[in-house]
């Protein structure tokens, strides 16, 4: 089979070319990073039967399995199925594997199923963002994390979404034992003071942890029921220009952050260089060349945001730029 004739319909499918000729790596797709230990054991068939039985857990929480002869991807392909049927992956044909070399596995930390600081589900919101954008072949980075604490690092995605909370006070419950005031200081923003014994939450100066909430031994302090979490936007490594990603709209809700990032696809459709090898561009390049103006009003077209939402405007970049140098 010839390398040349074959490397974008491999690419296309989610395998990767490797330093081994004729050899790739399929990419396995787990969203929000969460499997059953029954599906592990696909994995491994797969590794022995098609591969050189190592599998690599990659970065964004899926698996790489290793040493898969080219000509072996349709079989691979089919083997595939059952887990694409069980992480309930959209597909456009049936035994034809990821049909899709665009948005990448989208990343969760473990959230408030394990973690007492996690303001919400953090796998489910990701597995439903999972299914509104895959599969796409524009290049998209999406994360969540539970808390502001980031222990999933979005802020170095396109887009980041943190769990928030707006704390709830219950006076009668109080006792004025101070726990909330110094936790908050030791390990967050130092938004609580202490008044006549009783705390006081400086609304603007919260950032919505909920650290309040974990430390109060008399549960005078509880989440929210509503979910509201924090979008950051534009976050990226790389060579060129690396960033982290800046707040856009905090006190946010789920359906609005679909939408932005449904509709940021539409506005990448439009303005994506023609020069972009694979249809691959940082979506802050290319709001480096529209405006973040003319952005804003392709991603909030048909967005109704929480009355409580605040959105930061203007965005300003941080971050190192590296130019070539030029020579005299």
């Amino acid at each position: 089979m010839s390398l040349d004739l074959h490397t974008g319909k491999l690419r296309k499918n989610a395998f990767r070319v490797t330093s081994k000729r004729n050899l790739g790596a399929i990419r396995i797709r787990v969203p929000g990073g969460h499997i059953s230990g029954r599906l592990l054991g696909e994995v491994q068939r797969i590794a022995d039967t098609y591969g050189n039985g190592e599998v690599h857990i990659t970065s964004r929480q899926g698996f790489e399995v290793l040493g898969i002869p080219f000509d072996k991807m349709n079989e691979v392909n089919k083997a595939l199925q059952p887990l694409i049927d069980e992480l309930d992956i959209n597909q456009e044909h049936r035994e034809k594997g990821y049909q899709s070399s665009g948005t990448r596995n989208i990343t969760a930390c473990i959230g408030n199923r394990v973690c007492p600081y996690g303001c919400y589900e953090t796998t489910g919101f990701a597995q439903r963002m999972e299914k509104a954008v895959f599969p796409h072949d524009l290049h998209f980075k999406i994360a969540f994390t539970g808390c502001p604490n980031d222990c999933g690092k979005v802020r170095m995605h396109d887009f980041g979404i943190l769990g928030m909370t707006e704390p709830q006070f219950d006076s009668n419950r109080c006792v004025g034992c101070g726990a909330c005031e110094k936790y908050c200081r030791n390990k967050s923003v130092q938004a609580i003071k202490m008044e006549n014994y009783r705390p006081v939450r400086d609304e603007e100066k919260c950032i919505g942890c909920g650290v309040c909430v974990v430390y109060c031994p008399m549960r005078a302090w509880k989440r929210s029921k509503e979910k509201y979490y924090r979008l950051t936007l534009f976050g990226r490594t790389g060579k060129v220009n690396p960033r982290l990603g800046q707040d856009f709209i905090k006190f946010i809700d789920e359906r609005s952050i679909i939408k932005i990032v449904k509709n940021t696809y539409d506005y990448v459709e439009e303005y994506i260089s023609p020069d972009a090898p694979a249809r691959k561009e940082h979506i802050g390049y290319i709001v480096d060349r529209t405006g973040f103006e003319e952005y804003v009003k392709w991603v909030l077209k048909g967005v109704q945001l929480p009355k409580k939402a605040i959105v930061y405007h203007p965005m300003y970049w941080t971050g190192p730029s590296y130019k070539p140098m030029t020579k005299d």
